[in-house]
Formats: C-alpha cells, structure tokens, sequence
C-alpha cells in the first residue's frame, strides 16, 4: 500500500473523528451532566445541515450561513429544553427516551414541511476549494483540512471552558451535586438550559460545516446518533476527553474498515467497541 494513500486514509479518518467528536461532545455533555438520554440529538445535526444549506442561498455566504446557523440551533435547543425537558429531571429515562424519540419524529416532519424530500448539496467555499497536490495523481482537499483545524480548535476550547472556568466548575459541579448548588446560589435550571443550548448548537454546527462534503437529506441525524452513542460508550459516560479519543478511535476504525474490509465495515466500528468495553466496561474516561 502506497504512504500517500495511507496517509489519505488516516486524514480522512480524523477529521471524521473529529466531526463525530462535535456531535458526541455535546450529546455526553447532556447525558452525563443532566441525565437525559437525547435520542433528538442527531436530529440537531440534521437542523444544523439544513440551516446552512438554506442561509447559504439565502445569503451567498457559506461563512455566513455557519455563523448564522449556530445562534439558531442553540436557540431551538434552549426552547426545547425549558419547554419539555425540563419536566424530565426527576424522571425515569425511559420518559427521556419516548419524548425524545417523539422529537426525532417531530424534526423530520417539520424538515420535510420546510426543506421538502430532496437531497441537496451546498457548495464548498471558493477560498477552500482546492487541493494539495500530493502526488501525481493523488491530492488532498483543503476544505477537510480546514474543517479539521477548526474542530480541534472547538475541542481545545471546549477543555478550557470545561477545566479551567468558573462556568465549567459549575458544570462539573452540576453533574456531581446539583441539589448542593443550588443550595450555593447558582441557577441550575438556567444552567442546565444553557448546557442543552450548547449541546445543540455544537451538533449544529457539525452538521452545518459538513455539508459541503455530504449530501443534505432527510433523516440524515438518525446514522450519526448511533455512531456518538458508540463514541460516548467507549469514551465513558459524561467525560469529554473520553469522547474526543473515543471519536477518534470510530473515525479511523470506519475509515479503514470501508477500505480494507467493506463487506463489514460496520462490523468494524462495534468491534472497536466491544474490545474497548471488554477492556474497561465503563469506558476510558468513566
């Protein structure tokens, strides 16, 4: 096998993994933090996706329409969580799980209703459209190695808030003993919104910068849930480091797994898993 192609191979594995990372980031966020099963979250990627594809014509930026997106999707998440899923605190998951899966239902139709059936694309921006040369006959396009660059830059941010701020010691916090603080002055319940926003809007933002590389449809959150619920597993419930080495595991796994192994490229990404678990059943970072 020739080095270029196996370098190809490993760059399209992280920067698959690290847009699987967006996703399960804030998806590990909501389950480990507040103790809610989102079966929705996918559906935010979907939001994200569509948003840019529609703001893009709208506005002839794909910049602008990243950007733009963003605000919508955090906004859409904090209505959801202070409307539904704030009732669902104190209750068991399987009430997280019904109304959640009802919201994935919700989503597509309302997706269907605004956007249509249709599969669509968005052009990838001008400034980012070329590609580095790497052999005669092989290159490598800019626009994976800029939305690559700009999830790692999400993830370094995402650790100083969580580790080294006042609002990721109320997060952390939060997850430990939410009773003790609220009983300290700190606002859960407009904290917990403001997680959920979050956690939507970095979903969002996933969906929104990889659109130029992956065909806009319907139900296109649905595929990617599974895999970030495969991530979080491996990760270990809650921890965000775990979710970023645990996505980056699915990433490289799927990516050579359809390459060398295309019969069971799927069966690749669980036996990652399976391994994993069998190794530590609570996960890398429980």
């Amino acid at each position: 096998m020739d080095v270029w192609f196996f370098l190809i191979q490993v760059l399209n594995g992280v920067q698959y993994g690290l847009l699987l990372f967006l996703v399960a980031s804030g998806l590990t966020l909501i389950f480990g933090i507040m103790g809610i099963i989102n079966l929705a979250h996918g559906a935010f990627y979907m939001l994200g996706a569509y948003l840019a594809y529609w703001l893009a014509g709208l506005t002839g930026s794909f910049a602008a329409a990243v950007l733009l997106s963003l605000p919508l999707a955090a906004l859409v998440g904090y209505v959801i969580e202070v409307l539904l899923v704030r009732t669902l605190y104190r209750r068991d998951h399987l009430d997280q799980v019904l109304l959640t899966y009802g919201l994935i239902l919700i989503f597509n139709e309302a997706q269907r209703v605004l956007w249509g059936s249709d599969v669509h694309g968005v052009a990838v921006p001008a400034a980012l459209a070329g590609s580095i040369r790497l052999t005669e006959t092989l290159a490598y396009p800019i626009y994976r190695l800029a939305l690559s660059a700009v999830c790692a830059l999400i993830a370094i941010g995402l650790y100083v808030v969580i580790q080294k701020t006042r609002f990721g010691m109320w997060i952390r916090a939060g997850a430990s003993n939410r009773d003790m603080v609220a009983a300290l002055g700190i606002d859960v319940k407009l904290l917990y919104g403001v997680v959920f926003a979050a956690g939507a809007a970095l979903a969002g933002l996933a969906g929104a910068i990889s659109a130029p590389i992956t065909s806009v449809a319907p139900g296109m959150g649905d595929s990617i849930l599974i895999l970030c619920f495969v991530v979080v597993v491996i990760g270990g419930v809650g921890s965000v480091k775990g979710a970023f080495l645990g996505a980056l595991l699915i990433g490289l796994a799927d990516t050579f797994g359809k390459v060398f192994a295309p019969d069971f490229a799927s069966f690749t990404v669980y036996g990652v898993m399976a391994a994993v678990l069998l190794w530590k059943p609570r996960g890398l970072f429980a």
